[in-house]
């Protein structure tokens, strides 16, 4: 017993030494709170090579993880285990994170390239004054598809989805809000309805979609798009461009009838260990070459207007993804309906799902 004891003792110790020596490497290599920064992003949603230049721009050491969900990041900074510096929620997210007192406000006195944003993306509802929130990327939710293979449709409707042609042909982008939504604009409601029988009617609808739907996948949907594996995708606008940019036979259309435009901006999480760092971050991608520089490597649509006026005309032109005022102005932002209501929506979600199987 005595040696158990000794052995159980032995263990503790080591693994306190372990744990310390841990400590102090990092300390050593600049992992720690003042010289670190850590971002928790959206996969593939930076170029690196920005990373790259901001370390060596501020001496500070970047630490990146990513998620692929707003609800899975709220719940690990709600969680309050791994303290984040920056984060890039979209808009409804940083709606229901403001409410919890998740987020700190920003010093906007320390982002003297806040100027190059285009008025017209500050000031929106989720964020008034942009107190919590800085703009990173824009877009819209619509349809990818290869006109070679399907023939005759040009899905200027959502409904164009359930043509019995598409049959095993069509690909959904793993997202509650993104299907239930379209679900609701294709029956003429607002993909923002919480009215019970509205949105039984969008989840039977999207039962009988079932036979075309191929797969519901995340972020492999743009390299089965643009492998040709399935001719028709429900994506982001940014999936869209980059699955256009290995496949020019496709395109990307917003059906009349409505969809998302969305905004992803970058936030300040309460338990930022670092948030004077995290404010140079925010100004460093504010530099209109950085967001240029960001938008050719993600392919997402940029708040920035001196940024736009750097790119390409192939870009900066391409009414795709940069719509027209008459586009948008049918489009709706998502709001937070609150934690019943989303978990409600979730719910549908995976009865749809389940429905499939």
């Amino acid at each position: 017993m005595n040696q158990l004891v000794r052995m159980m003792v032995i263990v503790v110790l080591l693994a306190f030494a372990l744990m310390y020596g841990a400590s102090a490497l990092n300390s050593s290599q600049g992992y720690s709170g003042a010289n670190t920064l850590t971002i928790y992003n959206w996969g593939d949603y930076i170029d690196p090579d920005l990373i790259a230049e901001f370390e060596k721009e501020s001496g500070l050491k970047v630490i990146y993880s990513t998620f692929d969900s707003n609800e899975a990041m709220m719940t690990k900074i709600e969680q309050g285990g791994t303290t984040f510096d920056i984060s890039v929620p979209s808009e409804y997210a940083i709606s229901k994170m403001k409410e919890e007192n998740l987020l700190l406000p920003i010093d906007k006195s320390k982002l003297p390239n806040l100027k190059y944003i285009d008025p017209s993306y500050m000031n929106l509802s989720f964020d008034p004054n942009n107190e919590y929130s800085i703009p990173y990327f824009w877009g819209t939710v619509g349809i990818v598809y290869n006109p070679e293979l399907v023939k005759g449709i040009d899905f200027k409707s959502w409904n164009d989805l359930w043509d019995p042609s598409l049959r095993n042909q069509i690909l959904l982008v793993d997202g509650a809000r993104e299907v239930i939504g379209f679900g609701l604009n294709c029956l003429g409601y607002s993909l923002n309805d919480t009215n019970e029988e509205h949105l039984q009617q969008a989840k039977n609808k999207l039962k009988e979609l079932t036979p075309n739907v191929k797969a519901i996948v995340g972020d492999e949907i743009k390299l089965l798009l643009a492998n040709e594996e399935a001719a028709v995708g429900v994506v982001w606008s940014g999936d869209a461009a980059e699955i256009i940019d290995e496949n020019d036979k496709l395109t990307y259309v917003v059906p009349e009838e409505g969809s998302n435009l969305w905004f992803d901006n970058m936030v300040i999480p309460k338990t930022a260990k670092n948030v004077e760092g995290a404010h140079k971050f925010i100004n460093f991608m504010l530099d209109p070459e950085h967001a240029a520089q960001n938008v050719e490597y993600v392919g997402y649509a940029t708040p920035n207007k001196k940024a736009l006026e750097l790119l390409p005309e192939d870009i900066s032109g391409d009414e795709r993804f940069y719509p027209r005022k008459e586009v948008t102005a049918k489009l709706e932002v998502y709001r937070n309906l609150g934690k019943k209501m989303l978990a409600h929506y979730n719910d549908l979600f995976l009865e749809f799902k389940m429905h499939r199987k």
